[in-house]
């Protein structure tokens, strides 16, 4: 069964994961590159069945009519680039997803970085966000992370400084 469509925009299919995504899935995140920037505690990806995990669980997520985190596919090659997510932030106060405050976030493999594929895919999530009546989105970014600023910028998000309020760690926070 064909993955469904989320969004599209002129580059990219935006679309739930498929089983055969999973050598790509494992190719992403098994690179420091890309997951240095991730979680609290950044780690690898360290073998293929994790990936097949990590996409049940978010096809699982992707059940959610507004909220998912999902498979970013360029048109003219079938790639799968990267990923593109709009999900609940965790409530400060428990640390458990609440639907009050919502984040949109993308991670891409090295080979698609440069070529505006996260700007793209993130202002579709956010337009997406925007029409099911979100009032606002949230960015969280490792102070360091250059491009993810970019992207922040890009997207005509502001910033609106460091926080450690969602995750276990000092981010630059911006909002749309």
């Amino acid at each position: 069964m064909a993955p469904n469509v989320v969004y599209e925009t002129d580059r990219l299919v935006v679309r739930g994961w498929a089983d055969t995504d999973e050598d790509r899935v494992f190719d992403i995140y098994r690179r420091w590159e890309v997951s240095r920037w991730l979680g609290a505690e950044p780690r690898l990806m360290t073998d293929r069945d994790a990936a097949a995990r990590v996409i049940k669980r978010w096809n699982e997520r992707n059940q959610d009519p507004v909220y998912g985190v999902w498979a970013v596919e360029e048109r003219s090659t079938g790639t799968v680039a990267g990923t593109v997510l709009l999900v609940p932030l965790p409530d400060p106060s428990d640390g458990i997803a609440s639907k009050g405050e919502v984040e949109v976030g993308w991670h891409f493999h090295p080979d698609a970085w440069g070529r505006g594929l996260a700007t793209e895919s993130a202002g579709g999530a956010i337009a997406r966000g925007f029409k099911a009546g979100l009032g606002e989105i949230h960015a969280v970014v490792r102070p360091d992370n250059t491009a993810s600023l970019a992207v922040c910028r890009r997207l005509g998000m502001r910033s609106i400084g460091r926080t450690s309020r969602w995750y276990a760690a000092e981010l630059e926070a911006f909002l749309i």
